[in-house]
């Protein structure tokens, strides 16, 4: 089969199409000829060795799959061949996603849902539950709080827009004010130009001073030493970036808050919960620009790049139809 493989650590020519063996599933593992794979901030932190340790070289790396089973080992009694499937592989655990077929334990791996494609569904699984773990989960965001999500035109973010509407909390949110239109799009009620106002004052001044119930962030930077300034009483804040700093969060203290640290957990109950929301009408992920396999290396160098005019996910078209082909091909260019 071809694979993208990461020879050595550094930037995207870093990466080979390359052939490899085909793998075979053992007991209670599924064959999966991947559709559909995307591109997340993690796939280049990984890429440029930023978890070398945890990634031993060569590598497929890669952490979404949408596709069709084409086998099953033995003791697999909830798929069988033929199925549409989708999941986020087993982080630092085995092969990853930029291959046409991947291996993946029974129990991680979700019926996909209907109304998706396979690039819409393989730009939600990693991200999706990410979002679900970060504001359910650890968050517990209920109906009629009020959540900052900070990056809400990104990946993580459009998908963490609609699933705090669907709870039924208020979402303000960060982007640039030529994000501001889908930012909205997606659910958004207030959103906010951080490079031309102050996030802190504006949530305030929208507030009445209260402060948001709950901060999101994807961003990293000063934003979790900054959170507590902007949280009401009993407030949570939920991270789901390395904190490579140490942080003064002596503010946190007046404000009774808590914070929480996600690097999210493979399972297929996130993704059942998120084909709910996705049958119901109420989550759908944006794919911002379409490339094939062998494009993987040009993918992540527009990802990495600031401003790189993409809305919602970078999606990869594995096993492309005639639609995606095209979708792959003008988006390369």
């Amino acid at each position: 089969m071809k694979a993208m493989t990461l020879n050595s650590f550094g930037g995207p020519e870093s990466f080979e199409l390359s052939e490899v063996p085909k793998p075979v599933p053992h007991a209670g593992q599924v064959l999966v000829r991947v559709h559909a794979t995307s591109i997340n901030p993690l796939d280049y932190q990984v890429r440029r060795g930023d978890y070398r340790d945890l990634v031993p070289l060569p590598a497929i790396t890669g952490h979404d799959v949408s596709g069709v089973v084409e086998a099953v080992g033995p003791g697999v009694t909830m798929f069988s061949p033929g199925d549409e499937v989708w999941y986020t592989p087993q982080i630092f655990d085995g092969p990853g996603s930029y291959a046409e077929y991947h291996v993946a334990n029974e129990n991680i791996i979700g019926r996909k849902p209907s109304s998706l494609s396979h690039l819409e569904a393989a730009s939600l699984s990693l991200v999706g539950g990410t979002a679900w773990e970060a504001l359910v989960a650890r968050a517990a965001l209920r109906v009629g709080e009020s959540i900052l999500i900070h990056g809400g035109a990104g990946g993580v973010g459009h998908v963490a827009i609609q699933v705090a509407k669907a709870i039924g909390a208020k979402v303000f949110t960060t982007v640039r004010e030529d994000n501001f239109e889908f930012a909205r799009s997606v659910g958004a009620d207030v959103v906010i130009d951080y490079k031309k106002e102050d996030y802190i004052s504006a949530v305030m001044r929208e507030t009445g001073g209260r402060g948001v119930d709950v901060v999101f962030d994807t961003l990293g930077g000063d934003t979790l030493s900054r959170s507590p300034d902007v949280l009401a009483q009993l407030g949570r804040v939920v991270t789901i970036v390395d904190i490579a700093q140490p942080q003064n969060l002596i503010e946190a203290w007046g404000k009774n808050a808590s914070f929480h640290f996600v690097f999210t957990r493979q399972n297929r109950g996130k993704l059942d919960e998120l084909s709910t929301l996705v049958e119901r009408g109420q989550l759908r992920p944006h794919v911002g620009a379409v490339y094939s396999l062998a494009d993987i290396p040009i993918a992540h160098a527009r990802l990495e790049t600031p401003n790189n005019g993409v809305w919602g996910k970078i999606a990869i078209a594995v096993e492309p139809s005639a639609d995606t082909a095209r979708a792959a091909h003008k988006n390369s260019l």
